[in-house]
């Protein structure tokens, strides 16, 4: 299989994926802070710039339909269990995310086992940009008053974000879950 150049962002956003957890886990201050920041605003760039390629160029294989969505998960994933770790996150809302995750995957594999293709909504792409500029606030994590409101604003945004998306999800596409095969 040869590779195209969508392919090749996500295998390069899931290799930096490890780079990122080290440099977050080792939290020595700025510079890892930066290092680790850094890591996660480029790969989440080629999370964009590799579906904008695909669909813009009709480059879109099985191998990345597969991969992008698993590569998105594992990153967001990844940050938000260390920002856990870090105490810079509540670990129940965490729990919320990555269930939503759980769910909207397992439906869209009875969705595509019934030949029905869920494409991504309005809400579930302001999701994941919420969730995007969550985590890097929180990489970051700047002091101050201030910080601390914007930072919980984030969070509950993304938060409701997630669950809107869920219920958008469920509501739209429940005939998935009621049709037999």
């Amino acid at each position: 299989m040869e590779m195209n150049l969508p392919n090749k962002l996500t295998i390069l956003r899931v290799i930096m994926i490890p780079f990122m957890v080290v440099c977050l886990l080792l939290d020595k201050g700025m510079g890892t802070q930066i290092a680790a920041l850094v890591l996660f605003a480029a790969a989440s760039f080629t999370d964009y710039l590799d579906g904008h390629i695909a669909r813009k160029n009709n480059l879109v294989t099985n191998f990345g339909k597969f991969m992008d969505p698993l590569a998105d998960k594992l990153l967001v994933c990844s940050a938000m269990i260390c920002l856990v770790d870090l105490e810079r996150i509540p670990s129940w809302v965490v729990i919320v995310i990555i269930a939503r995750e759980f769910i909207i995957s397992g439906f869209r594999l009875v969705a595509s086992d019934n030949g029905i293709v869920i494409a991504a909504s309005y809400w579930g792409k302001s999701k994941t940009v919420s969730q995007m500029f969550m985590i890097m606030l929180l990489i970051i994590y700047p002091s101050g008053e201030i910080f601390f409101w914007v930072e919980q604003i984030l969070i509950y945004l993304a938060l409701i974000l997630t669950v809107i998306s869920l219920l958008d999800y469920l509501m739209k596409n429940k005939q998935v879950l009621t049709e037999q095969k």
